[in-house]
């Protein structure tokens, strides 16, 4: 059974994101003796390309001439190509938003049942079921796909990198679609520099209402410095204005998986939960020793966070010393 994924990339490289997705398709591949193939979309060096090799991709599509900006109906047609071109029967994205979007639109055009925020490799191949999460990461649940081709959209961080060496040969794909039919026109673009994007971040310092207000985040940040993470929040307090919404996590924010997830004066409400409940390990400080987030962490502190946070500073700076 062969497998195709497609691979995002940024600014002309791939992110570890990427690396994540072919590692996996390449396992889901391997049940049945398959190949992997990879297609990217976008202005891509050579070299970057053929890197895919060493996470398992055996080749990569390589379509270059089409306009920068998600449009979904365009991108769709050209993985919708891509599909028939490589000949595989199942199809992997990222459980993003460009994977979001483009999911349910391709599972329609390719007749393909679509799991989406898959967890884990396939339990069996014939018939193909796959394990998710369900009720906000409450509970799992093994969901059969019964058609000829699939669709899988993998949750971050859920699958561990596997790299193995080698490159991947690189085809210039032309996908036979007008390029011009593109319904989103980009008129201006900002990015963020100079700081670790929340989504990439192995490390997330968390606050929320329980730090009392916006000018009290000083040691939230200096934290995230020194464990070199990224500041999130919860959203009550980006709907007060205290930071970014761009920060915000959970079910109506970001979703977010790092290895490490601190919450400092977070509930832990369910909505919250649904956006970090991948982490690997979650840390909770909170003064109530009833809040829910205590639930879900591996590690908690009752306590005040604003006087908890300067002591594991200070021990984390000395430990770092060493």
């Amino acid at each position: 059974m062969s497998v195709l994924v497609y691979t995002e990339n940024w600014d002309g490289k791939f992110k570890k994101l990427s690396y994540e997705l072919v590692s996996y398709a390449k396992a889901v591949a391997g049940m049945t003796g398959g190949s992997v193939s990879a297609l990217s979309i976008g202005n891509v060096d050579q070299d970057e390309l053929s890197s895919l090799g060493a996470y398992g991709a055996s080749n990569v599509l390589n379509v270059a001439n089409v306009p920068e900006g998600l449009d979904n109906q365009l991108y769709s047609q050209v993985i919708a190509a891509a599909m028939e071109k490589s000949g595989a029967k199942v199809l992997v994205l990222a459980h993003n938003n460009s994977g979001k979007a483009l999911a349910p639109r391709l599972s329609v055009k390719l007749k393909a049942g679509l799991v989406s925020g898959v967890t884990a490799v396939p339990e069996s191949v014939d018939p193909l079921v796959v394990n998710k999460k369900v009720f906000s990461g409450k509970a799992y649940g093994k969901v059969k796909v019964l058609s000829e081709s699939a669709i899988l959209t993998l949750a971050q961080s859920s699958y561990e990198i596997d790299e193995a060496g080698g490159s991947a040969s690189v085809e210039a794909f032309d996908p036979g679609v007008d390029v011009n039919s593109a319904k989103t026109n980009i008129k201006d673009v900002q990015k963020q520099s100079g700081k670790l994007l929340l989504t990439d971040a192995d490390v997330v310092i968390s606050g929320g209402r329980g730090m009392k207000a916006g000018e009290n985040w000083g040691p939230i940040e200096e934290l995230a410095e020194v464990l070199e993470g990224a500041t999130a929040c919860s959203r009550p307090v980006s709907d007060e204005g205290w930071r970014p919404h761009g920060e915000h996590t959970g079910q109506t924010g970001k979703i977010i998986a790092p290895n490490l997830y601190m919450a400092f004066g977070i509930s832990g409400a369910i909505q919250h939960l649904a956006g970090v409940s991948s982490s690997k390990c979650i840390v909770a400080v909170n003064t109530d020793k009833d809040a829910p987030i205590f639930e879900s962490a591996d590690y908690g502190i009752v306590g005040d966070a604003l006087k908890v946070l300067p002591e594991l500073i200070s021990e984390i700076k000395a430990a770092k010393a060493l």
